[in-house]
């Protein structure tokens, strides 16, 4: 894999840390039983991914409070308070990532599921996304991981071979469906198990 030419990041998860129960432990007062079943029942992550893809984050809070008006106050909560679930980088990976952005044999991307509407705040408030060659933002392309039309687009607006590609994604689901279109991916799980991964397959940074 010494042919590996471009570095593929995703964002949360990997280089950023976001949790609505940032927001909710405190809503339910420590209760995780009421909050996971609020995830799995009001405010879904299919309902949070379909937001990723491009629709409005007001007409789908709207949605969502005509069909649990009782919840209203908890559902309007979740883009009401969404720069409150945003958390700091993950330094670890972002001192990896940053040893790509000097290494002149890498290029470097970011391919994240992320609404348009709060991408914004996380330009502002993280500095090296600024470093991207480029950042393929779902919202924006009104589609998302694992569809293969989003891995391709980022292959063609940056001109990359799939075989020629490594990407870092922590949802094994978009890794799995990347490597269906024949780019090298792999499941992020800590800084360090990273870095060993990278020795590994040949990968000097």
């Amino acid at each position: 894999m010494n042919k590996i030419k471009n570095i593929i990041f995703d964002l949360g998860g990997v280089l950023i840390d976001w949790n609505p129960a940032y927001v909710y432990l405190d809503v339910f007062n420590g209760d995780y039983k009421k909050m996971e079943w609020f995830f799995n029942e009001i405010c879904t992550n299919d309902w949070n991914e379909n937001q990723d893809a491009g629709y409005s984050l007001q007409k789908a809070t709207e949605d969502r409070v005509k069909i649990f008006p009782q919840y209203e106050e908890w559902i309007r909560m979740y883009y009401g308070r969404w720069k409150d679930m945003l958390g700091e980088s993950i330094q670890e990976t972002v001192e990896i990532l940053e040893k790509f952005f000097e290494h002149p044999d890498y290029r470097v991307i970011a391919l994240t599921n992320w609404s348009a509407e709060t991408f914004p705040v996380a330009l502002e408030r993280f500095d090296f996304l600024h470093r991207f060659e480029g950042i393929i933002v779902s919202g924006e392309e009104k589609t998302r991981k694992p569809f293969p039309e989003i891995y391709r687009l980022a292959l063609s607006r940056y001109n990359m071979k799939a075989e020629e590609s490594l990407f870092i994604d922590d949802n094994l689901r978009n890794v799995r469906a990347a490597i269906e279109i024949g780019i090298n991916s792999v499941q992020f799980e800590n800084a360090a198990k990273l870095s060993d991964y990278l020795d590994e397959i040949g990968i000097k940074i």
